[in-house]
């Protein structure tokens, strides 16, 4: 407990103390309503002074107002019917304030998740100089800076490791335990905790733009994006709650007034406690509390688990998600590329090799990287002149002054030179030089071991079909569906073709059917914002993927998606129940309190008994480990 919630608990046990002690008591009169009014006060003060703040900035009708309203209302019924039992005003008092520590707790039990995963936040980078160690603000370290990192230090900037070798805890962001070995040449994320040796690693972005700043940037700011089922309960709550302060001052005033003019009694503090006994009842808290504190605990034991939702909104939409669509590379598959072929070739292999590295020299796709790691030399960029890359086809550049031409069969086909197809299966990169056919070069990827149990598991969670888009090959693309039992497969797009296919995808959707799409979240940024729900996984560095996606899987691990729709489902769930629970007894209690059927303790039970339960059922919502 913090000390305010400490202060909270000591104001509770003092004034149920005294009230049941003041129960008991002979004392009458003036002196027993004093001691009565002590402890209201004790128990009270706050609501009173935030109910009067209410009123001076026209902020009338809220909880607070009908609490003060209702038990200043049975104080006034007790001096009216000189009864002296002024018990009921004060529990209704204390059992609300039972009702607010219990919700605080739980919203900082919820939160405590939120602040495990900001507890990745860097305190200091090490730099060395003069032999020495010197701690500074990561703020301060410059791009391309060295930096030390010593066992139990956090990583404090996005770094490639330049010296030294160990193993790095990356849970806090990936929700995983199995620590991560890396070695020279490796690039290591802010956030992760180095276990074992010193690294020294070389700074690659400034700490504003690392890692750690973007996840804390994206799960501060997801509050701010509400869903519909909050959005209604705002609204309903601002209409709902004038509308029944009106309901009670009718009930309090018509049918006294009838009974008047029936020439009966009037019977004022009957209807003036059926009144506010209605009002204590109609307190919308259940709702207003419940609701947001079940979506803000669903976020945060998502984020437990490696899964950042940028807001309850895309929270919601994820559980009506019934279309999955995949991008291919780098999500479905290892995105690690290696040549395991060259066939039909017009020169020396090794002159094959030479050209395409060249060739792909300027570029960071995977596969070029794959054909740079084969050639195994280091490239003079001085033999290499204008390049120029083909988008979704290959590159054309001079390579000691001879044209080579390095891409699949549609650059071929669209450079008019003839070229023999292959029935390998894997990537087919074609290579030409002055025109003239010299050979291919096959790449295979490897699919990810979890990717078809992923697609299996997607399935049983209640997604109705799951879709492959890649700019593959036809034949490799079908190969890896097949394997995976995807239900469609699109092959051999741009990227401009994968937005058009979603598109259509989205056209085909149920009314209240979402789609989400699933990529690496670097090359399929427009997709990503296109589709009703973009994730984006494996993006540990991923600048892209952080930007472009509404969830972020801090992981390569596609398992992760099904994850993340059940953590959704049983957030809507338990949001659902909260609604149909609250409004169920709320509307049952007031029918009872207005015919007289309810006391003040029904009341309560009505206000205070239906928060506390709906807030212990939100708080499921962040138990996910066993889904």
């Amino acid at each position: 407990m913090n000390k305010k919630q400490k202060v909270m608990l000591i104001r509770i046990l003092i004034s149920a103390f005294f009230m049941i002690v003041l129960s008991f008591s002979s004392v009458s009169g003036l002196p027993r309503f004093i001691l009565y009014m002590a402890v209201y006060l004790v128990i009270g003060y706050d609501i009173l002074l935030k109910a009067i703040r209410g009123i001076i900035n026209g902020q009338v009708f809220d909880e607070c107002f009908l609490m003060a309203v209702a038990t200043v209302g049975a104080i006034v019924l007790a001096i009216y019917s000189k009864s002296g039992d002024y018990t009921e005003a004060i529990a209704v008092m204390l059992f609300y304030q039972i009702g607010e520590l219990f919700q605080s707790y739980a919203v900082g039990k919820s939160r405590k998740n939120i602040t495990q995963l900001m507890d990745i936040r860097p305190d200091y980078a090490n730099i060395e100089k003069n032999g020495k160690l010197e701690k500074v603000a990561p703020d301060d370290v410059e791009i391309g800076s060295v930096i030390i990192i010593q066992p139990g230090e956090k990583v404090p900037i996005d770094s490639v490791v330049v010296e030294g070798s160990s193993s790095l805890d990356t849970s806090a962001l990936t929700g995983e335990s199995l620590p991560r070995e890396v070695h020279q040449g490796d690039e290591i994320v802010s956030g992760s905790v180095n276990m074992t040796g010193v690294l020294k690693a070389r700074t690659e972005k400034e700490f504003g733009e690392s890692t750690v700043s973007k996840i804390l940037d994206m799960v501060e700011n997801a509050s701010s994006r509400k869903s519909r089922s909050e959005d209604f309960i705002s609204k309903f709550a601002r209409i709902y709650t004038p509308a029944v302060c009106i309901a009670a001052l009718a009930l309090a005033t018509i049918p006294a007034i009838l009974n008047l003019l029936l020439g009966q009694d009037p019977m004022w503090g009957t209807w003036m406690y059926r009144a506010l006994t209605f009002l204590v009842i109609s307190c919308p808290c259940a709702l207003v509390i419940s609701i947001p504190l079940s979506f803000f605990a669903g976020i945060g034991g998502a984020s437990n688990a490696g899964v950042l939702v940028k807001g309850s909104n895309y929270l919601e939409t994820l559980s009506k998600t019934k279309t999955v669509v995949f991008d291919k590379t780098g999500t479905l598959t290892q995105g690690v590329f290696e040549v395991v072929a060259i066939h039909h070739k017009a020169i020396d292999e090794e002159k094959i090799i030479e050209y395409a590295a060249y060739a792909e020299s300027a570029s960071s796709h995977p596969i070029a990287k794959s054909i740079e790691r084969y050639y195994g030399k280091e490239l003079d960029r001085s033999r290499v002149s204008d390049i120029e890359e083909k988008s979704g086809n290959g590159v054309v550049a001079k390579v000691d002054g001879h044209f080579v031409a390095v891409g699949n069969d549609k650059l071929m086909n669209t450079l008019g030179i003839e070229y023999i197809p292959c029935r390998s299966v894997g990537t087919i990169i074609h290579v030409a030089v002055d025109g003239a056919y010299v050979g291919h070069i096959v790449i295979s990827d490897v699919l990810k071991a979890d990717s078809k149990d992923a697609v299996r598991r997607l399935k049983e969670i209640g997604v109705k079909k799951v879709v492959m888009l890649t700019g593959d090959s036809k034949k490799v693309a079908n190969d890896v569906a097949a394997t995976l039992k995807m239900d469609e497969v699109f092959s051999e797009l741009l990227p401009g073709d994968k937005v058009e296919r979603v598109e259509k995808l989205l056209l085909m959707e149920g009314k209240n059917d979402k789609l989400a799409f699933v990529g690496d979240g670097i090359n399929d940024a427009p997709v990503l914002s296109r589709a009703d729900i973009g994730i984006a996984m494996g993006a540990m560095g991923s600048d892209a993927a952080i930007e472009a996606a509404d969830i972020v899987l801090m992981d390569d691990d596609p398992m992760k998606i099904a994850k993340a729709i059940r953590i959704s489902k049983k957030c809507l769930s338990i949001v659902y129940q909260n609604i149909v629970f609250a409004i169920g007894v709320k509307l049952i209690c007031l029918i009872l309190g207005a015919l007289g059927m309810a006391s003040m303790w029904l009341a309560i039970f009505a206000d205070v008994g239906v928060m506390v339960i709906a807030v212990l059922n939100a708080i499921r919502a962040l138990f996910v480990k066993n889904l």
